[in-house]
C-alpha cells in the first residue's frame, strides 16, 4: 500500500497493523540479501581448474598407468602430491583472506528506525520496514530504506555512498534538476540526513531499493579472464603441444629404427615385439610428464599468497590470489572522487579573514561562527551539517572552544537555514551587546550588507575565485557588516598527486568518475594531476563528460570515445560499469577504486577492484582488494607488487624449463647414445624438490623493485616467456645436456660399466648447474649482478644453503635410498669450480649489458 498526498488520514495515521503484515508478504523485508556464499568444498575445486593443473593430472593419470605396470608409485605419488600442496596452499590463504575480510564487512539490520503507525510514532529494527511505512528522518539518521517525501523541511542528504555527493537539497515540492542524479523528493536506502528533518512514504525495501539494485549487479558472473591466467592457459597449451609433438616423433622415431634393425621383427616373437613397444610407449610417456613443470603451480600459489601477506603489511588486504599479480597488468586505474581523491570532509581553504586587517573583531566573527550554527563537534568529528562543522573546526584549529561563546552567549532568537530563503539568521547577546548574525549563499548576504561598492566588488571577485576553483562558498555577516567569504572544500589527499604522477609515469592512465558537479570534478581532477603536468587551462572537450551525456552514447561511440575520457561527472552506478566495460573492449586491464555502494558495479566487473577500508559493506564486498589505509599511494604500491611478481614468476619458469630442457635433451640424447636415464626415481623427487618447493620460495621471497614503476605496462598478448627467456631456456638447457651426456661417455669409455661412485658425481654435477643457475634466475631481465643487495634475501640465500647442504647430506648418508657414496673434499671443490663458471658467464653477460 503507498499513501497518497491527499490522503490527509492515512498519512498521519501510517499504515495499520494488517496493512504493514499484507505490505511485508508481498514485497518483503527490508534487508539486502547477502552476496551468495560458494560452499568451502567447491571453493578448493575450482583451483583445479588451473590449466596447468589439469595437465598435471592427465599426467598423474598417464604416470599411474605406467607405475601399475612397473609397480613404482613413487614418481605417481610426487606428482600428486605437487597437485595437493599447490592448489591447498592457495585455497588456505584464500580462506584466511576471507576472514580477515568479514571483519571488516559485519552489516547490521536491526538499528531502530522511527516510523509512524496506527498514528502513532514508534522505534522498529530497519529490517522491519516495510513498502508504504512513513518513515521520519532527522540530524543524524541513517535513510532506512527508499521513500518519497511527502514534508520536509530545510532537509539535506549525504548521497556520497551513491553518487559521490556529500550534501544534496532535499524537498517534497522539488524543481525539476536535469543535472540531479536522483529526483530531489526521493531520499534513498544508505544515505545519511545531514540537516534538518522529514516524512517520507517508503516506495522500495531489501532488494529493490536502489542500493539494492546496486549491490545485485555487484554479484553478477563476469567472464572477465584475468592476464596472468591467460598467459598459464597459452603456457599449458604449448607444453601440450611441445610435449605431445616430442614424444610421438621420439616413440615413431626409435621404433622405426628398432624395426630396421632389429632382427626380432623378422621373426614370429610376437610377445618380445610387444615388450620393445611398450618399452618406447613408456619412453614417450615418460617425455611428455618430464615436459610438464609441475612446480609451476606451486611457485605462481607461493609467489602469489606470500605477496598476499607482505601487501596486508603494507595496507593492502587481498582477498582473492589473481589480483596481486593482476595490478602489475594495469594500465587504467578507475577511480571515484570522494573519499578516494579526497578526505570526505569539508574543511575551510580560505585565508583567516582577520589577517592585514587591524580593525577586524575577530572576538565577534568567532561568535558569528558559533552562535550562528546547529552543527556540533564530538572529538575530530562533525555531527550536523558537515559545512557548519567546517567552520567549527577551523575555530578549533585556531585553538578556540566553540562551546565557550555558546555559554557565555544568550540566543534570543533563531532562524533556520531553507533553501528557499538560502540564510540562517540568529540574534544573540554576546559581552551584553545584542548581535544580528547571517550565514548563507554570497550572493544572498552580500545582498542584504550595508557595504561600499568597492567592498562589494571585492567581496564578488573572491566569490568568483573560490568558485573557479570549485568550492562551496558561505558569507558570513554581523549587523549588515560584512565579515568574511570563506571558501569550503573537501581536500584532496596528500598522497594522490604524487601517487598520480607515479601512475603516468609506469605507463597507466587515470580516470576520474564522480558523482559530483562537472565543476568540482574538472577542478579536483586538476589538483591531483590526471590531465598531466603539460595541461593548464585547454582541456579538451573528449575528455570530460557528464553521466548524462555517457549514458545516451550509443555502444559504439562509447567505445570509440571511452580513452578520451578522463573526468566522468554526475555519474551513476551504471555509469561508471559501463566505462570499465568498454576500457575492457579496448583492451585495457582495469582497474576500479571506490568507497561507496555506487562504486560495486564497477569494482566488480573490474580487473581488479580496490575498495577503501572505510568504504560501504556493498563496495568491499565486491572488490578484490580492500586499501585499509584509504589510500591512493598504496595502489602504487600494489602495481609495484604486481609487476615484480610477474617476474618473478618469469624468472621461475627460467629456472624450471632449463631443469626440463636439459632432462628432455638427456633422455633423448641418452637413448640414441645407448644410454639409461641416470638419475634414479628418488634422485629426480630431490631434483624436482630444489625445481619446485626451493626455488619457488627463493625467486617468490624476492623484494619488489622501484624499477618496474619505469616501465610500460605489458600487453595481454605478451607471451609470458618472452624471446629472450625462450632462447635462455634452450641455451642453457643445451649446454647442461652437452656437459652432462659427454660425462657419461667419458664414464662410459672403453665399455667400462658406470658405477656408483661416477654417478654420485654425475648427480652432483646435475644438481650444482642448477645451483648456480639459480642465481642467474634470481637477475633474470636485469643488468644488475645477481649478488646485488643479496644480503636483503633472506629467503634467497636461505634457500641457497639448504640446497647445498641438503645435496652434501644426500651424498654422504644417502645410501641404497638414494644410490650415492660418500664423495671426498677434493671431489667436492672440483665440483663446485668445475659448475661455477655457469654463473660466471651470467656475470659477464651482465656486466656487457651494463657496460
Amino acid at each position: 500500500m503507498i499513501i497518497d498526498d491527499n490522503d490527509i488520514e492515512n498519512r498521519f495515521q501510517g499504515l495499520t497493523a494488517s496493512q504493514v503484515e499484507k505490505s511485508r508478504n508481498a514485497h518483503g523485508m527490508n534487508i539486502l540479501t547477502p552476496p551468495h556464499k560458494t560452499s568451502m568444498w567447491k571453493l578448493y575445486l575450482e583451483k583445479y581448474k588451473d590449466p596447468i593443473i589439469q595437465i598435471l593430472l592427465v599426467a598423474a593419470a598417464i604416470s599411474l598407468a605406467m607405475a601399475w605396470v612397473e609397480n613404482d608409485y613413487v614418481e605417481t605419488v610426487g606428482i600428486i602430491l605437487a597437485i595437493f600442496f599447490a592448489t591447498t596452499v592457495g585455497f588456505y590463504f584464500e580462506r584466511d583472506a576471507a576472514k580477515r575480510f568479514n571483519l571488516l564487512t559485519k552489516m547490521d539490520d536491526v538499528q531502530l528506525v522511527k516510523v509512524r503507525r496506527d498514528g502513532h510514532v514508534i522505534e522498529i529494527p530497519r529490517k522491519d520496514v516495510v513498502k508504504g511505512d512513513l518513515i521520519i528522518v532527522e540530524v543524524g539518521d541513517e535513510v532506512p530504506a527508499d521513500a518519497r517525501l511527502i514534508s520536509s523541511v530545510n532537509l539535506q542528504i549525504n548521497e556520497s555512498s551513491l553518487t559521490g555527493e556529500l550534501l544534496s537539497d532535499k524537498n517534497a515540492n522539488p524543481q525539476n534538476d536535469l543535472n540531479a542524479a536522483y529526483p530531489a523528493d526521493m531520499i534513498l536506502r544508505s544515505t545519511m540526513v545531514m540537516n534538518g528533518h522529514g516524512e517520507a512514504v517508503v516506495t522500495a525495501v531489501g532488494d529493490d531499493t536502489e542500493i539494492g539494485s546496486v549491490a545485485k549487479k555487484s554479484t553478477e558472473e563476469t567472464d572477465v579472464v584475468t592476464p596472468l591466467n591467460k598467459q598459464l592457459n597459452k603456457l599449458a597449451a604449448l607444453i601440450s603441444k611441445v610435449g605431445t609433438i616430442v614424444s610421438v616423433l621420439t616413440f615413431a622415431i626409435f621404433l622405426t629404427h628398432d624395426i630396421l634393425t632389429q632382427p626380432v621383427w623378422h621373426s614370429s616373437d610376437y610377445f618380445k615385439m610387444i615388450e620393445v613397444v611398450l618399452k618406447y610407449f613408456m619412453m614417450a610417456v615418460t617425455l611428455i610428464v618430464m615436459a610438464v613443470p609441475e612446480g609451476l603451480p606451486m611457485a605462481v600459489t607461493l609467489s602469489l599468497a606470500l605477496n598476499m601477506r607482505r601487501m596486508l603489511k603494507s595496507n593492502n588486504l587481498v582477498r582473492r590470489l589473481h589480483a596481486c599479480e593482476t595490478m602489475g597488468a594495469v594500465t587504467v586505474i578507475c577511480t571515484d572522487k570522494t573519499g578516494t581523491l579526497t578526505q570526505n570532509r569539508m574543511s575551510v581553504v580560505s585565508p583567516d579573514p582577520s589577517e592585514g586587517k587591524n580593525d577586524f573583531n575577530t572576538d565577534l566573527y568567532y561568535a558569528a561562527i558559533a552562535l550562528n550554527s546547529t552543527a556540533e563537534l564530538d572529538g575530530d568529528n562533525v555531527i550536523g551539517n558537515p559545512t557548519e562543522g567546517a567552520l567549527l573546526m577551523w575555530m578549533k584549529e585556531k585553538g578556540v572552544d566553540y562551546l565557550e561563546y555558546r555559554h557565555k552567549s544568550t540566543i534570543e532568537s533563531s532562524v533556520p537555514f531553507s533553501t528557499e530563503k538560502k540564510y540562517m539568521q540568529t540574534t544573540a547577546v554576546v559581552d551584553g551587546k545584542k548581535h544580528v548574525f547571517l550565514k548563507g549563499a554570497p550572493e544572498i548576504v552580500i545582498a542584504m550588507c550595508d557595504i561600499t561598492d568597492e567592498d562589494r566588488k571585492k567581496a564578488n571577485e573572491q566569490l568568483l575565485s573560490y568558485q573557479h576553483k570549485a568550492m562551496r562558498t558561505l558569507a558570513l555577516a554581523t549587523d549588515n557588516k560584512l565579515q568574511a567569504i570563506v571558501g569550503i572544500s573537501d581536500p584532496i589527499r596528500k598522497d594522490v598527486p604524487d601517487a598520480v604522477r607515479q601512475c603516468h609515469e609506469a605507463g597507466i592512465d587515470v580516470k576520474v568518475i564522480t558523482g559530483d558537479t562537472a565543476a568540482t570534478a574538472i577542478e579536483i581532477s586538476r589538483q591531483v594531476g590526471v590531465f598531466g603536468d603539460d595541461v593548464c587551462n585547454d582541456i579538451p572537450d573528449s575528455a570530460v563528460i557528464t553521466g548524462a551525456e555517457w549514458a545516451a552514447l550509443s555502444d559504439d561511440e562509447a567505445l570509440e570515445r571511452a580513452g578520451m575520457i578522463m573526468v566522468m561527472s554526475r555519474a551513476r552506478p551504471t555509469d561508471k560499469q559501463r566505462l570499465v566495460k568498454m576500457l575492457q573492449k579496448r583492451g585495457e586491464v582495469v582497474a576500479v577504486t571506490g568507497d561507496g555502494t555506487n562504486d560495486a558495479p564497477a569494482l566488480h566487473y573490474a580487473h581488479v577492484g580496490l575498495s577503501l577500508g572505510s568504504g560501504t559493506n556493498v563496495a568491499k564486498d565486491a572488490s578484490d582488494m580492500t586499501l585499509l589505509d584509504d589510500s591512493f599511494g598504496s595502489i602504487v604500491n600494489a602495481v609495484m607488487w604486481g609487476r615484480s611478481l610477474y617476474k618473478n614468476i618469469q624468472r621461475f619458469l627460467f629456472f624450471q624449463l632449463t631443469v626440463n630442457v636439459t632432462a628432455l635433451l638427456l633422455v633423448l640424447g641418452g637413448a640414441f647414445v645407448g644410454t639409461a636415464m641416470p638419475l634414479t626415481v628418488t634422485q629426480i623427487l630431490w631434483v624436482n624438490l630444489i625445481m619446485d618447493t626451493f626455488a619457488a620460495m627463493a625467486l617468490a621471497s624476492l623484494s619488489p623493485s622501484r624499477e618496474v614503476m619505469k616501465e610500460k605496462p605489458r600487453k595481454q598478448t605478451e607471451f609470458i616467456i618472452s624471446r629472450k627467456i625462450g632462447v635462455s631456456i634452450f641455451a642453457w638447457g643445451f649446454a647442461f645436456s652437452i656437459v652432462l651426456l659427454g660425462l657419461l661417455v667419458y664414464f662410459e669409455q672403453d665399455g667400462n660399466i658406470v658405477d656408483t661412485h661416477e654417478l654420485t658425481i654425475f648427480f652432483t654435477i646435475f644438481v650444482m648447474l642448477q645451483f648456480w643457475n639459480l642465481f642467474n634466475a634470481k637477475a633474470l631481465g636485469e643488468s644488475k649482478s645477481a649478488f646485488s643487495h643479496i644480503g636483503a634475501e633472506k629467503g634467497m640465500a636461505l634457500v641457497l644453503l639448504l640446497i647445498f647442504v641438503g645435496q652434501w647430506m644426500i651424498v654422504t648418508f644417502g645410501g641404497k635410498m638414494f644410490r650415492t657414496v660418500p664423495l671426498s673434499f677434493t671431489e667436492w671443490a672440483t665440483i663446485v669450480a668445475v659448475t661455477s663458471p655457469v654463473l660466471f658467464i651470467g656475470e659477464g653477460i651482465r656486466l656487457i649489458k651494463r657496460i
